[in-house]
């Protein structure tokens, strides 16, 4: 399960970092017009750096921890984001969407952890 997680949190942070540096109109018109669009290039710079850690992560011949803490605090920290201002109306409501997928990744790690540590004794 942590290969699978780590390559399927890798993709889709690739795939939503990667969005606005490929095509802003197209992002744009899904996520709203932004003041900053500088913050979102950074942003999706960032998001695409950890999502090719996670899945570079996945394909190590020795597991690491650092993969898991990386991937559960992304998605704790961008989910806990879009929550607090979708529901505050300063982005749409579509980072809602963004937010249930974090929550379910943020999850799945808490799941990893608590196997890994049953399987090990640790």
């Amino acid at each position: 399960m942590l290969k699978t997680l780590l390559i399927t949190q890798g993709i889709y942070y690739a795939l939503t970092g990667i969005w606005p540096l490929v095509h802003m109109p197209s992002f744009l018109a899904v996520t709203g017009p932004k003041n900053e669009v500088w913050l979102v290039v950074t942003v999706g710079i960032l998001v695409l750096a950890i999502g090719a850690a996670l899945f570079t992560a996945a394909f190590q011949r020795q597991e690491e921890r650092s993969a898991g803490v990386l991937g559960f605090f992304s998605a704790v920290g961008l989910g806990a984001v879009d929550v607090r201002y979708a529901t505050h109306e300063v982005i749409r409501d579509v980072y809602l969407l963004d937010a249930v997928g974090e929550f379910l990744l943020a999850l799945a790690w808490v799941y990893v952890f608590f196997k890994t540590r049953e399987s090990t004794g640790k």
